[in-house]
Order: C-alpha cells, then structure tokens, then sequence
C-alpha cells in the first residue's frame, strides 16, 4: 500500500510591490482557522503526511494510521471427548469409560512448547533425533527444538523419566502450551 503524503513549499503571490512582498515574508504565519482548513484539505485528498515549509514558517500534518491488532497467543487445549448420551451407557453397561490410551496419557507430565514455532525433533536433517520413545531424559536433557523467527530454542525436559509419547510430528508447527512430549516419571 502506498503511502499518500505532499510537501508544498509556499511562494509568495507576485502581486503587490516588492515592499509588500518582503513585509509579508517577515510577518507569514498560519492562524488555527488556516490550519483547521489545511488539515479539512489534506484529509480530504486522503494523505497521511502533508509538510507546509516557507522562510517563516513550517508545519507538518501527519495522520496516525490504526495499527493492525495483536493477537493473543492461542493455548492449545487437547480435545475433550464427551461421554456417550445416558441411553448408550445404560444399554451397554461394560463398556470402558475410557480407554486405556486416554488413561497411560493422563498420568504423564507433559513438555508444552514454550514458544510459537516449527517444531523439530533433532539438530539437523542428516542428524539423530535428541530423544525418542523410551529414552530416559533428566531435567536438562535436551528433548527438540522449537524454531522461531530463524532463532533454534532448544527444549529442555524438565523433569526426569521415560519419554512415552511424542505428539507432535517433525517440522510442525506449534502453539505456545501445546504438549510436545509425554514423560513417564
């Protein structure tokens, strides 16, 4: 988008004497009712930046333009599974309330991106994942990185145990909260 701005620089009218040219040179000045006018002016031809300069005097008009809105960062927030309506669970009493992943899952400390980024699981491309199922890892066990604004954050575990679960694919994007990995202690 171009940005609409003028500069003017004021000429003295060539009527009149010169005596009455140089005088009104000396004593040039703007009113609040001239500026009120020029500032009606500039935002009617849609400028963001009009500069008025002569020998005596110099104004500039600037418009702010709105500043587009900063989101929030999104937390992400696993999906909630609804149980099933009463007249499923009263027509099938022994079925599990719920299955034994969703319960091995529960238990686990769960590494969360710190960070919005691309998520990456060793140092290169041609390079060892840091960590992968059933690695043991101590708090500063590096588990992956998490790449934000060409910036490579390395991930620390955090805490100690069994990596069980990784839940985000290599060279997906993240959200900040979104679980990484799952630690059994």
């Amino acid at each position: 988008m171009a940005e609409n701005s003028a500069t003017v620089e004021a000429k003295e009218p060539e009527k009149g004497t010169q005596k009455a040219t140089r005088s009104r040179k000396q004593t040039a000045s703007f009113n609040m009712d001239e500026l009120r006018e020029l500032a009606e002016l500039v935002n009617e031809n849609g400028f963001t930046d009009f500069e008025f300069e002569n020998e005596n005097i110099r104004v500039r008009l600037s418009k702010m333009t709105a500043a587009p809105l900063q989101q929030a960062p999104v937390a992400y927030a696993p999906p909630v599974q609804q149980p099933p309506p009463a007249s499923q669970s009263s027509a099938n009493p022994e079925a599990p309330a719920a299955t034994p992943a969703e319960e091995s899952d529960a238990d686990l400390f769960k590494i969360p991106s710190p960070i919005v980024g691309t998520f990456y699981r060793s140092p290169g491309p041609d390079k060892e994942s840091y960590v992968k199922e059933g690695s043991i890892v101590s708090p500063d066990t590096v588990v992956c990185i998490v790449e934000a604004m060409k910036l490579m954050n390395e991930i620390p575990a955090e805490t100690s145990g069994e990596v069980v679960k990784i839940y985000v694919e290599n060279g997906q994007p993240v959200e900040y909260g979104q679980p990484l990995f799952g630690i059994r202690k």
